[in-house]
């Protein structure tokens, strides 16, 4: 298969499968290793930038998937009319940078960084997606541990938890 053929597979592959694909499933399904894949991918991702097309490539923890660009929003809305969306409340964008920074984290430590309940802004976080339960801390009464979801990464357009911007603690005189 030649380079230009296994770009065309690529495409198809990302595009019907609509999610988030890994570079190990796309290296699986085309019989080629994953550092080939990835550099495959680059190119296609510099290429989709230099013509200014309409779509593009993101990366995603070490997955792939096409998306809009984002200068091009007022007319996607326009068609396609979404819902109006509600977006998420100070407490809610408080929480969700708490775990962002700190996880994977209990709700009890949450809470004790913020200062008070945090019950509805984690349920509304997750019922959007954003954060999920990715285990049970050893101890007493076992605690849920949440953790941020790729769609989290997509949101704030990410690659990985990695490209959060460095958190500055404040001291007690600020």
């Amino acid at each position: 298969m030649d380079i230009k053929e296994i770009k065309s597979v690529i495409e198809s592959l990302l595009f019907v499968a609509g999610d988030a694909v890994s570079c190990k499933e796309l290296s699986s399904v085309l019989n080629i290793d994953e550092s080939t894949i990835k550099k495959i991918i680059n190119q296609m991702i510099d290429y989709y930038n230099d013509e200014g097309r309409g779509i593009q490539i993101i990366e995603v923890n070490n997955s792939f998937q096409f998306c809009t660009r984002p200068e091009h929003y007022e007319y996607i809305e326009r068609l396609v009319k979404p819902n109006t969306r509600q977006g998420l409340s100070q407490a809610a964008l408080e929480t969700l940078s708490i775990i962002a920074y700190k996880q994977p984290i209990t709700k009890a430590q949450i809470e004790a960084i913020r200062g008070v309940k945090s019950d509805s802004s984690i349920a509304r976080l997750a019922e959007k997606e954003l954060i999920f339960e990715a285990g049970r801390q050893d101890g007493p009464g076992r605690p849920m541990i949440f953790c941020t979801t790729d769609n989290f990464l997509k949101l704030f357009g990410l690659k990985s938890i990695s490209e959060l911007p460095p958190l500055k603690e404040l001291s007690e005189e600020q």
